[in-house]
């Protein structure tokens, strides 16, 4: 067990997930308390990492791409401090923050966790109902249905079009913007067949941002509750292996090539070959987990992968 306790909040890991407790007091951002706590289960993990600053420094918690909703929506436009994967670490958490990196890189290691991008979420999103306002309009969302009522000062586009409500069905995704500049943001809901584009000031499925205030940064955990309940953006077909091949014998370690390697690469062939390995055994672990490879299966092939990776060192 690890725990960090800061003015941010409390990070606490078990071995298994890391529960995050957002702090209270005040300057820490409404978005991380309006989020609440919540638990980042081992598997959606791509690392962790513990930077030094002049006085304390900053740990932070690197997902998976595609394993958080609200990451995945607002597409790296949150500011840092409304991050809830970061937190700032005081002089006096130094020691205690290393040490939590160092369990959960363990746990990362020995449960071979890949890092690399998944085709469904590992996080539910934020908890509904939610209402968030914006610059002309407020949007709700209760779980099934979305609603968007306008402001006295929405334009007249909008105005034309009255009251949005959609449910759930009607959508196909939903796209979360940061103002940029003079370019304003938007929460736009995009409904099925719908192939038109219009200026966020003037689409009536959409609320228009400015800037990222406290208030207005619940448009982001809306949206993240929104895509957690639509289907991934890069869910595909069910991934199966050649048929008559089994599970365990398709991810195999390759058999060794020598005669084919130039005279003087052993080393960089060395490295390759472990490379490969390493990669291979992330396919093995997530093949287990997804149960398209038996316990027997894992542990067979796992100790092929294991006695290649010793004979190529």
């Amino acid at each position: 067990m690890a725990e960090l306790m800061v003015r941010d909040g409390t990070w606490t890991f078990d071995d298994e997930v890391v529960r995050i407790v957002p702090g209270r007091e005040r300057g820490v951002h409404k978005l991380r308390q309006d989020l609440g706590e919540f638990t980042v289960p081992l598997a959606a993990m791509a690392g962790i990492a513990y930077e030094p600053a002049r006085k304390g420094g900053r740990l932070r918690l690197r997902l998976r791409d595609g394993a958080d909703p609200l990451l995945q929506v607002t597409g790296g436009g949150l500011p840092d401090e409304a991050s809830p994967y970061q937190v700032a670490v005081d002089a006096a958490r130094v020691d205690v923050a290393e040490y939590f990196v160092d369990a959960v890189r363990q746990a990362l290691m020995l449960e071979q966790i890949p890092d690399g991008p998944v085709d469904r979420y590992l996080l539910p999103g934020p908890s509904v109902p939610l209402t968030a306002a914006g610059v002309d309009g407020i949007a709700s969302f209760d779980g099934e249905r979305v609603h968007l009522e306008w402001r006295w000062n929405t334009s007249e586009t909008k105005r034309h079009w009255g009251p949005r409500d959609f449910a759930l069905a009607d959508l196909e995704a939903v796209e979360w913007r940061a103002a940029a500049g003079l370019e304003s943001g938007y929460l736009r809901f995009r409904t099925r067949g719908r192939t038109e584009r219009f200026a966020p000031e003037n689409d009536p499925n959409s609320i228009e941002l400015w800037g990222f205030k406290k208030e207005s940064g619940t448009t982001a955990l809306l949206a993240a509750a929104v895509a957690a309940r639509l289907p991934h953006p890069s869910a595909g077909p069910d991934k199966t292996l050649t048929p008559g091949t089994p599970a365990a014998a398709a991810l195999a370690p390759p058999a060794p090539e020598a005669s084919a390697r130039p005279a003087g690469a052993g080393s960089a062939a060395a490295a390759d070959d472990h490379d490969a390995l390493l990669r291979r055994l992330r396919e093995l672990g997530e093949l287990r987990r997804e149960g398209i490879l038996t316990e027997e299966e894992f542990t067979a092939t796992k100790a092929a992968v294991l006695q290649r990776f010793h004979t190529t060192g």
